[in-house]
């Protein structure tokens, strides 16, 4: 009897995955993908490659990758160069292997580099439908249906060059929508990019409970929510409703119900650990709301916390701990530089009050990173969909401590030689008086000299260690060479009392500009002097006007101390300089109106730089009289700062003509016990008689002209309003 050989069983073949991903996160999905058990793994740009021999690891990479965009099982490759070739490849596969004509499926093409007879992807997709479609019809008589929105299956094609790559998408939508974000706002990351964020920034199963997560910019939560998932073990793909791989013939159910299982199980063993704080705030409280709403979403209302909160609060909830943030972009060129000094206030504070704590700062403009004055340890490279982002590190202590500067002026005695001898005189006495002055009390911006001898007919203000020389119109019969040479005596003269460096001071002359050099006048340098608790942008080379009103400053105090738990807002409102200080001394919002754009971006960088922004510190470009007229809001505290007239396409006003008017209105929006401010520089100005009648007009500016400008003719005149109150209208009536 002849023995028969056993029949051997055919081997299948290994299953060939492929994990699509955001540029810069390829090795941490390699990691994950040798986690889950793959084979063979290997990199491209954008994507991880493994084989295995079920389906185990793509499942496992479905329901844990958390870095991972698309999970998908490649079916076939081959050369394509033309759309026939592509018809003619797709029909080899049999379909009916992978899904029956009962289900809805849809195709998604990628074309890199194509030649020119392959350069539609819509055609290419075109053509991978038909290929199915055709198959089916001719084997069942039916045709599955297309469904573009929700497709039951989705088939993915790949072409670069010729090369060309078909495979079944098992993932279904993006990985990265895990199902807890309800809204997003208005720049959000990625739940996979974020993730990525939180795991390089250190955050682990093993993070301590007692070191602090914060992020103070949270904006929807999204980072937050990630480190929560990481420390909690839970699997980003529990919260999804569906994948791909549900309507694929070839899905294991039972080996898929046993994953999400264990995933449960790990999940829950973590529920009752401690857990480090994991806290979050934002400036915007509509921003608040949608973060809690996710985080909700998420079931970790437990685990962390959300509060509104403007970046110039933030202070170390804890000893230590990791601040984590991805900060406003600022995608116009306004929106810059106010996220310039935002990173400026944010390094500051970061420097100044978080002793002991790590920093992970992503961001989409590492060219401003400098502007934190941290020494970062770490620069990696990461991708906000096509922008180029850089997640920047610094380790505990790798950062100096924040020192305010301090310049300690000192007046020389002048030599007897000068050619300015008598104005410098005057200057040596003056530094006398109102040094000591100004350093009792901590005043750091102040005039020092406002044209006491008529033929030095100039300005000078000292900004901390920066000296500001304004000369003031020369009138046509004065000999302009005579004038220059004054000038140039008198800023000889004040280098030598003062010892002042050419790199200190700025000169603005009276003397006809040079057209050619009004080119040059496109970016101005800005510096930062303090105020009190405030900071302000001084600019010194393109015009006269600093950005900082000295001659306002007791009113600008008196309006921190008036804002505390109120509304403010500020009319003709040039730098906002006043708006700060209404933010600083407590203001709940502040409202700042100005006419000019220009000046608007650097009353936002003023509220930035000092970390106050969003919808509770807005800046409008508007004419103040219209929008008094268009609203019916009410505010605690109003500053006019208003001008002596303006001749505008978009605006027209006389301090004399319609200051009525403009005060009428403004007190319309005054709230019953509020307080408004009015000022002016016209010396010669008149209040209304009628608004002394209909409201409690009271003139201080006695009481708000800064003693540097007392018997200046530049001084302010300042107007305190209020409404009167019921007796007094009943004795008005």
């Amino acid at each position: 009897m002849i023995k028969r050989r056993p029949k051997q069983s055919k081997k299948k073949s290994p299953f060939h995955f492929v994990a699509t991903c955001g540029a810069g996160l390829e090795n941490l999905v390699k990691e994950e993908i040798l986690s889950f058990g793959g084979k063979e793994v290997k990199t491209t740009p954008g994507a991880v490659s493994w084989y295995a021999t079920n389906l185990q690891s793509a499942y496992r990479a479905c329901l844990w990758s958390r870095f991972a965009s698309r999970v998908l099982l490649q079916l076939a490759t081959f050369t394509a160069a033309t759309p026939e070739d592509i018809y003619t490849e797709a029909g080899k596969i049999d379909w009916s292997n992978h899904f029956s004509g009962e289900t809805t499926f849809a195709v998604y093409c990628t074309l890199v580099k194509t030649g020119p007879e392959l350069n539609h992807s819509h055609y290419a997709s075109l053509k991978i439908k038909d290929a199915v479609v055709d198959q089916f019809r001719k084997r069942t008589g039916k045709r599955p249906d297309i469904d573009v929105r929700k497709p039951g299956i989705r088939i993915n094609l790949h072409v670069q060059g010729t090369e060309a790559t078909l495979a079944l998408d098992l993932s279904g939508d993006s990985l990265h929508r895990r199902g807890y974000r309800a809204s997003a706002g208005e720049a959000p990351l990625k739940e996979t990019l974020a993730a990525a964020i939180v795991h390089l920034a250190g955050i682990s199963q093993s993070t301590p409970p007692d070191h602090c997560l914060l992020d103070p910019m949270c904006g929807s939560g999204t980072l937050l929510i990630e480190a929560a998932l990481i420390y909690g073990d839970s699997a980003p793909g529990l919260q999804r409703k569906e994948f791909g791989f549900v309507h694929w013939s070839r899905h294991n159910a039972k080996l898929w119900d046993r994953l999400v299982d264990e995933a449960i199980e790990r999940e829950d063993q973590r529920t009752d650990i401690p857990w480090p704080p994991i806290i979050g705030y934002d400036a915007d409280p509509k921003v608040v709301a949608v973060a809690r709403k996710n985080i909700l979403n998420a079931g970790l209302q437990d685990k962390i916390v959300i509060k509104q909160r403007q970046l110039a609060r933030l202070q170390p909830p804890s000893a230590r701990g990791t601040l984590v943030t991805n900060p406003p972009y600022g995608e116009r060129l306004s929106e810059k530089e106010s996220v310039k000094y935002l990173y400026r206030c944010f390094g500051r504070i970061f420097r100044e009050y978080f002793s002991g704590w790590q920093l992970s700062f992503f961001t989409a403009n590492p060219d401003l990173a400098d502007m934190l004055a941290v020494s970062w340890q770490e620069r990696q490279r990461l991708y906000n969909g096509p922008i180029k982002c850089r997640l920047l590190s610094a380790p505990a202590d790798a950062t100096s401590p924040y020192t305010p500067p301090i310049h300690n002026w000192q007046a020389q005695k002048p030599a007897e030689d000068l050619p300015a001898i008598d104005f410098a005189n005057r200057l040596h006495k003056n530094c006398q008086k109102v040094l000591p002055w100004a350093k009792e009390k901590s005043i750091t911006c102040f005039r020092l000299y406002d044209a006491d001898l008529p033929e030095y007919n100039f300005a000078i203000d000292i900004y901390e260690q920066w000296l500001f020389v304004q000369e003031y119109p020369r009138p046509a019969s004065v000999n302009q060479e005579k004038a220059q040479q004054r000038l140039d005596n008198g800023l000889q003269a004040l280098r030598e009392v003062l010892a002042t460096p050419h790199s200190s001071l700025f000169i603005h002359s009276a003397a006809a500009k040079n057209p050619k050099l009004q080119k040059k006048k496109n970016r101005e340098k800005l510096y930062e002097v303090h105020e009190g608790a405030a900071r302000f942008l001084a600019g010194f080379t393109h015009s006269r006007e600093t950005g900082i009103y000295l001659n306002q400053r007791i009113i600008r105090q008196m309006i921190a101390r008036l804002c505390n738990g109120r509304t403010f807002v500020h009319l003709f409102a040039k730098t906002a300089t006043a708006t700060v200080q209404a933010a600083v001394g407590g203001a709940t919002s502040t409202t700042t109106i100005e006419l000019s754009e220009r000046l608007l971006v650097r009353a936002r960088a003023n509220l930035s730089l000092n970390g106050y922004g969003g919808t509770l510190h807005a800046c409008k470009a508007a004419n103040s009289l219209d929008w008094l007229q268009s609203g019916r809001e009410r505010y605690g505290v109003m500053f006019l700062d208003a001008p002596t007239n303006i001749r505008h396409k978009k605006m027209e006003f006389d301090i004399h003509q319609d200051h009525e008017q403009l005060l009428r209105l403004a007190m319309a929006r005054l709230a019953s016990s509020g307080i408004l401010l009015f000022c002016c520089t016209a010396q010669n100005f008149c209040m209304e008689p009628s608004l002394l009648v209909d409201f409690k007009v009271e003139e201080i500016t006695e009481q708000t002209t800064p003693a540097d400008y007392i018997g200046n003719k530049h001084i302010c005149r300042c107007f305190r309003l209020q409404h009167l109150d019921d007796e007094e209208q009943n004795n008005h009536v």
